[in-house]
């Protein structure tokens, strides 16, 4: 569908069908999220049945995201030319596609590669997602990807404790990526016969953007916000998967949990990532910026507590959560808003690309940053460096951030 046949058609479905198709994208989210936070909750298996040293399943642990991040911008122009059903279904078919093969790797390359190119399926869903859900519920926009990431929580609650349990009955750790794999197969037919194009491919009405912002927004993506909170999501995207991709190694490791309390660790997490839908709230409301540096210094306490201050299972489960609500729950959602109100409307989904390409590239080496720094330093020095040194560059970003009089933003 072209941009221009979208905007002639400004139609809006009844309460009950928009609903419905939001469930239904909804649980392609869970999916997408449910494959993501698998492998680092098995990753002590996989490197003892590869051979990989720590540092390698660190990379692979988070590489995956070099994918997304690297696939965020093109996919970003590609939505100007197809539909954002059509972007969603491909993306889930080339991450799942990946993930079934993860099972058969037999080596640190290729393993490099199925997860490196899983990202790349998972870029083309969240940025078609995110830009479609973003510009059909404008009005609410963060409230609106408040849910997504809501749900996106309830996969990271579901993907590591259910993998956990089915590599635990299965005797191998291949049995949650065979079985994720084909659950998104399945989604695929889900999502490309139930989501109507009258929501996926509606275009933002002229002008809403602008008066959210408060004002005139420049007519180029690169303006003075959207660089530096694409600075800031990059920032935070390294703090998040320094802890996704390396903190079930650390508790199995150094702490001595088992697969399924790490997987239990995990997952709290993900119930703390549910809170997004008031994280969307709030940021809707609320001074948005403000509401960021209040989180961003939070959440770097709550990461060196985490690896200094062990304590007993509570505690760590306790952390985890809230990890989860303050860098999924309240961080992510609230900087993809932000920056999408930084744009006209007609650059939706090119900035959501940027967005994607700025958070998870430099999200990809954070497993390896983290373990290259606790060779030297140990857990403890490895999470002042990343988490405590590290956040002090995002917190001058987003004070830097310009925001209109007589406004939250």
């Amino acid at each position: 569908m072209t941009t221009e046949k979208t905007k002639a058609t400004p139609a809006r479905l009844t309460r009950t069908v928009a609903l419905t198709t939001m469930a239904m994208l909804g649980v392609s989210y869970i999916l997408n999220a449910m494959d993501r936070q698998l492998f680092p909750v098995l990753l002590p298996d996989i490197r003892a049945d590869l051979g990989l040293a720590l540092s390698q399943g660190g990379l692979l642990a988070t590489v995956f995201t070099l994918g997304i991040g690297l696939a965020g911008v093109p996919t970003g122009i590609l939505l100007d030319r197809l539909s954002r059903k059509a972007v969603m279904a491909v993306g889930i078919l080339i991450y799942s596609g990946f993930t079934l093969l993860t099972a058969f790797a037999v080596g640190f390359l290729d393993m490099f590669a199925y997860r490196a190119l899983s990202g790349v399926g998972e870029a083309m869903q969240i940025t078609a997602l995110f830009a479609a859900v973003g510009a059909y519920f404008h009005a609410s926009r963060a409230l609106a990807l408040g849910y997504l990431n809501t749900v996106f929580g309830l996969g990271s609650v579901l993907g590591p404790y259910l993998g956990a349990l089915l590599a635990t009955a299965s005797g191998h750790w291949t049995t949650p990526f065979i079985t994720y794999g084909l659950l998104g197969l399945v989604m695929i037919v889900v999502l490309w016969f139930g989501v109507p194009k009258v929501f996926s491919e509606r275009a933002e009405p002229a002008g809403t953007a602008a008066a959210a912002g408060g004002g005139h927004l420049p007519a180029f993506l690169l303006n003075r916000n959207t660089v530096l909170l694409a600075v800031s999501a990059g920032v935070v995207g390294v703090m998040l998967y320094s802890y996704l991709g390396i903190y079930p190694t650390y508790l199995q490791e150094e702490l001595g949990f088992t697969r399924t309390e790490a997987g239990f660790a995990a997952a709290m997490f993900g119930c703390g990532a549910m809170l997004s839908i008031v994280g969307g709230y709030l940021g809707d409301r609320l001074d948005q910026r403000r509401l960021m540096l209040v989180c961003l210094v939070g959440l770097s306490v709550v990461g060196l507590v985490m690896f200094h201050v062990p304590g007993g299972h509570g505690l760590q489960y306790t952390l985890s959560f809230a990890e989860g609500a303050l860098a999924s729950g309240v961080l992510f959602v609230n900087l993809y808003s932000a920056i999408q109100r930084s744009v006209r409307p007609e650059l939706a989904g090119r900035v959501s690309g940027l967005f994607v390409a700025c958070f998870y590239i430099p999200s990809a080496f954070a497993g390896y940053l983290f373990t290259a720094l606790k060779g030297h330093f140990g857990w403890g020095g490895a999470a002042v460096g990343v988490l405590g040194i590290l956040p002090i560059v995002a917190l001058a970003t987003l004070l830097l951030v310009k925001t209109e009089k007589g406004t939250h933003r």
